[in-house]
């Protein structure tokens, strides 16, 4: 029984109108707590506490039904370097609702998370989801890259044109899509030119954005004197995506190309979520 309807509905009752026709947006979560870097060091992580719950607040509000995955079903983490109100335009109170309501949710939960495995999600079919949203954090890092699961998602979003959307380092998912995901990405830990592109891929051409390689420099200091295999933008290029970055590090930019909406970083979360809800009326 996919569990998350009735409890999406009921929160979309206590925050705002329900629609006569709500959708139903599957959100996509990293398994991982940790970033995997290079030397053997390793990054607490997950997701961004905003990139998520921002947009979980306006689908909800909105009155549509979520749906919680992740590639093994296992209940997700957070990031605790995003519990911070910077993140939230310095607003302490947002911050601390957006906590309340990722409790309410139990997202995190590994008793009573609602979330369910991407194989479940293809068992229930994918035409009962109207859009797929990917938030940031690290962790798609780790795993989201290289999920056959997701990269099946995803192919059948693209061939019907639904509504796909990632944000910060979320994009990087859209690599999953590569006959050879995992071969891409070790390759690509030799270097910016170590992978081969791929000759068909679903996404060679797109307009995307993705935390850039500016961005990553300036927050080196995260990873405590690690550093990472590979940039996303090094390797969304590399696999032929074209990378659109916002002209100064760390403003807004969100980019649109056919069904895909990327959000380059946390700032970008509420026009991201704005742009899914005006694709869903």
């Amino acid at each position: 029984m996919d569990l998350i309807r009735p409890l999406a509905v009921t929160l979309a009752l206590g925050l705002g109108a329900v629609e006569a026709h709500a959708a139903n947006i599957l959100v996509v979560l990293s398994d991982e707590n940790h970033l995997d870097l290079k030397d053997g060091k390793v990054f607490q992580t997950g997701f961004y506490l905003n990139e998520l719950m921002q947009p979980v607040k306006a689908f909800l509000d909105v009155g549509h039904e979520l749906t919680f995955a992740t590639p093994k079903g296992k209940a997700p983490s957070v990031d605790r370097t995003s519990i911070d109100k910077m993140y939230f335009g310095g607003d302490e109170t947002a911050m601390h609702e957006s906590e309340a309501l990722l409790d309410r949710l139990k997202i995190m939960d590994p008793d009573a998370s609602p979330v369910i495995s991407l194989a479940r999600v293809e068992q229930l079919g994918y035409d009962k989801y109207d859009a797929v949203y990917v938030p940031g954090g690290h962790a798609p890092m780790q795993d989201l890259l290289v999920s056959a699961e997701l990269g099946r998602l995803l192919a059948r979003f693209h061939t019907e044109g639904k509504t796909t959307a990632l944000m910060c380092h979320g994009p990087i998912a859209l690599l999953s899509t590569l006959d050879d995901a995992p071969a891409f990405s070790r390759g690509m830990e030799t270097g910016p030119k170590g992978a081969a592109a791929e000759a068909g891929w679903l996404y060679a051409g797109y307009k995307v954005t993705v935390f850039s390689n500016a961005e990553e420099e300036m927050a080196k200091p995260l990873l405590g004197g690690g550093e990472m295999r590979f940039y996303p933008q090094d390797a969304l290029q590399q696999a032929g995506a074209v990378f659109v970055s916002n002209t100064s590090p760390f403003q807004p930019n969100m980019v649109t190309d056919r069904e895909l909406i990327t959000g380059q970083n946390p700032a970008t979360a509420t026009e991201v979520a704005a742009e899914i809800l005006k694709r869903l009326k």
